[in-house]
């Protein structure tokens, strides 16, 4: 029988509690395990190319028919935009009813006379001017292949996967050596992997102690409000929107949380989306979706299908307008979903990302 406290779930969350702890009693300490968290999410992420390559290869090259990777790619994406945009307008809905912004001026004034905070703000700034959206998406395509693995650039791996596994597909039975080679180096690369996560609660540890020792609970109080509501509102788009997809489909929600609890301690301990991304593809498999419908969907989720990341972003940019007293419009609103549409997919994934988009989208609405 296992016991309890050899159960990862346990261990993470009693990792997040410590973390808490030790960042609450002991900033300066707390501040200092940022290279514990980063540790683990770099052995993740050295695992991300190569698992997304080897199971999306697999995977087509294993189809039938190229019609169907067509309508799983074509079904994945228009489902993405759809709940995207729906997740935006839920965002500044849920914003304009509860005014998260309404009475905070002061705060925000303070803001703008604090030099170093403007400083901070700034450097945010900057990097959002840097950010071209067409260039976001002619980024897909790789100059180079094993920059792109080196890199660990999701969409560019996904696309040479793609193309690879395709052409491997049209190989025939020539291409089934190289199939069982692919084969048994996913199974090694998973294996890995079992052996990266023992290590996710010391990860979950650094990265809540990190955060809380930095940033400290009190300087989260002042924005208690916009963390309830934003909170609040994935959490009911969780619970309604989602689980009505669920429904629709024949699978119930309750049961799907709990398969995924681990990746979801995961994610919360670490700040970082990416650190669940092998796991989830390797769950999907155990859940019963095809290597191929998985390999090819999740990853290019975490650029196309940020709800979470949606929602954040939607309110926010309402919270700020409110907070400096700046109406926006109803036609404002609607260019803003338009603008997030497409800002929101530069925020895949990595730890900070959505600042670099939030100031980009609040430069774009001149807000």
């Amino acid at each position: 029988m296992k016991r309890w406290y050899s159960n990862l779930t346990v261990q993470v969350l009693t990792a997040i509690a410590l973390g808490v702890l030790v960042g609450a009693l002991f900033p300066k300490f707390g501040a200092a395990l940022k290279p514990v968290a980063d540790t683990f999410i770099n052995l993740i992420k050295m695992l991300i190319a190569p698992i997304i390559f080897l199971t999306v290869v697999i995977g087509i090259a294993g189809m039938g028919s190229m019609k169907k990777v067509g309508r799983v790619g074509g079904k994945a994406l228009l489902y993405f935009e759809i709940v995207t945009t729906l997740a935006l307008a839920i965002g500044i809905g849920v914003a304009n009813l509860t005014q998260p912004g309404a009475g905070v001026q002061a705060t925000a004034q303070a803001v703008l006379h604090d030099s170093k905070k403007t400083e901070e703000a700034a450097k945010f700034t900057e990097k959002a001017g840097e950010m071209n959206w067409v260039e976001f998406f002619t980024h897909i395509v790789p100059s180079n292949v094993v920059e792109a693995f080196a890199k660990g650039d999701i969409l560019q791996v996904l696309l040479f996967a793609v193309l690879f596994g395709l052409a491997l597909n049209r190989m025939g039975k020539l291409g089934e050596p190289l199939m069982r080679t692919f084969d048994r180096l996913s199974h090694v690369m998973f294996g890995v992997l079992a052996l990266v996560m023992k290590l996710a609660p010391l990860g979950a540890f650094g990265g809540m102690a990190f955060t809380i020792g930095k940033y400290g609970i009190a300087t989260l109080l002042p924005l208690g409000k916009l963390m309830l509501v934003v909170y609040t509102t994935m959490f009911l788009f969780i619970f309604v929107i989602l689980n009505l997809v669920l429904r629709y489909y024949g699978l119930r929600l309750g049961p799907y949380l709990r398969f995924i609890k681990e990746e979801i301690l995961l994610v919360l301990g670490t700040s970082s989306s990416e650190s669940a991304l092998p796991r989830m593809i390797d769950k999907m498999e155990r859940l019963g979706c095809s290597r191929s419908v998985a390999g090819l969907v999740i990853p290019t989720g975490y650029s196309f299908n940020l709800d979470g990341t949606s929602i954040y972003l939607s309110i926010s940019v309402v919270f700020l307008a409110q907070a400096f007293n700046i109406p926006l419009s109803f036609t404002q609103q609607l260019t803003l979903i338009a603008i997030l549409v497409v800002t929101s997919k530069g925020a895949a994934g990595v730890t900070g990302s959505g600042f670099i988009v939030l100031a980009s989208t609040l430069a774009a609405t001149k807000v």
